[in-house]
């Protein structure tokens, strides 16, 4: 693999505050588990201690399903970071995870559910979990990443001094999907239409979409959104779209485009048509292309937010951070298949390469 890093960060964004350990109580056998059973929609750290009413307890809305590994592994390493900070799950603080899986319905109700269990803060993962819990509570500390607009969306009033409850780590600024059309083009230069797969329903579709507009006109690229609201338009879509020939898509990152993961990556091979993806796990399931910020390494950042509000400081007063490293991963195998030659610029500055 040829590894380097391919874009620098956007923004600016301090460094993770410095790790300041509590004092540890004594140690008490306890079990936490994470129960990941979709159905039940929500994942509770169960803890068993004579210590657990004391315990400060955090609330976690994830936009995402609750057997989606990307998602998990945000969780573990937003505990990990948590622990390094001196906190002790079990022991000192207590985590209860819901799964919204970027659905309104779901997105309420498990924001509701959470606010019920009276949380110290709330953890919320993108921008309509992050909205389910404003709307029905603006008085509950939140820490919120993988929020694409966070002004535009009125949950802060700037993003140098948010100004209210809530705080956290933008996805990417909107001009940033312009890099999605830069790199279809330069992947398959005689692409002349590109169809964008979002879900309508998230409030920073639109604006999105209209920067992905700007960039293909620049390009000239004429550009078509498709809906996912369902398996069969999705379909009917990227068939129009192969038949026009020319054609290559954007997948746009949400858990809603997701869930169609598997079918749209192998439309995508079927009817040979070059795709860049905007959720990291696609490349593993078949996908060409991804381009993005780590989105991991926000819930590693949030950790450090999550902590300083337990400690006393207000949301208000913490300035919103722009993502500081950008991931480019391509799939050479999928490439081959699809009979594309990518240019050997573009593999050398891949920061993962799968063959």
């Amino acid at each position: 693999m040829k590894r380097r890093q391919f874009i620098t960060a956007l923004g600016g964004g301090a460094a993770l505050w410095p790790l300041v350990l509590r004092a540890q109580q004594p140690a008490i056998p306890l079990v936490g588990f994470l129960n990941s059973t979709s159905s039940v929609g929500y994942s509770p750290y169960v803890v068993r201690s004579q210590q657990a009413e004391q315990a400060r307890r955090i609330g976690i809305l994830m936009n995402r399903a609750a057997d989606d590994t990307e998602g998990q592994a945000g969780i573990a390493a937003f505990q990990q970071a948590l622990q390094q900070l001196g906190w002790n799950v079990g022991l000192d603080l207590r985590i209860d995870v819901r799964w919204g899986e970027d659905d309104v319905a779901l997105e309420r109700k498990y924001a509701a559910e959470l606010v019920d269990l009276s949380p110290n803060i709330i953890l919320a993962s993108g921008t309509m979990s992050v909205a389910a819990v404003e709307g029905i509570t603006r008085a509950l500390p939140i820490v919120f990443v993988g929020v694409t607009d966070p002004a535009g969306a009125g949950f802060v009033d700037k993003l140098a001094k948010p100004g209210g409850n809530a705080t956290g780590f933008m996805i990417f600024e909107f001009g940033f999907t312009a890099k999605w059309v830069e790199l279809l083009k330069q992947i398959e230069p005689n692409i002349r239409r590109m169809a964008v797969i979002r879900l309508p329903d998230n409030p920073a579709a639109m604006a999105q979409f209209g920067a992905i507009q700007d960039a293909a006109e620049w390009l000239s690229v004429e550009i078509s959104a498709v809906n996912a609201r369902s398996s069969s338009e999705i379909e009917r879509a990227i068939v129009a779209l192969a038949n026009s020939g020319n054609g290559g898509l954007i997948v746009t990152p949400s858990a809603g485009v997701s869930a169609h993961r598997d079918l749209i990556i192998k439309l995508a091979a079927q009817h040979r048509l070059p795709a860049v993806y905007g959720n990291r796990n696609n490349i593993n399931s078949g996908g060409l292309i991804f381009y993005g910020p780590n989105r991991i390494d926000q819930f590693r950042r949030a950790a450090g937010y999550v902590d300083r509000v337990l400690k006393g400081e207000k949301p208000a007063d913490l300035p919103v951070q722009a993502p500081t490293k950008y991931d480019l991963v391509i799939n050479l195998k999928t490439a081959k298949a699809l009979g594309l030659d990518l240019p050997a610029s573009l593999i050398a500055r891949a920061d993962e390469v799968i063959e």
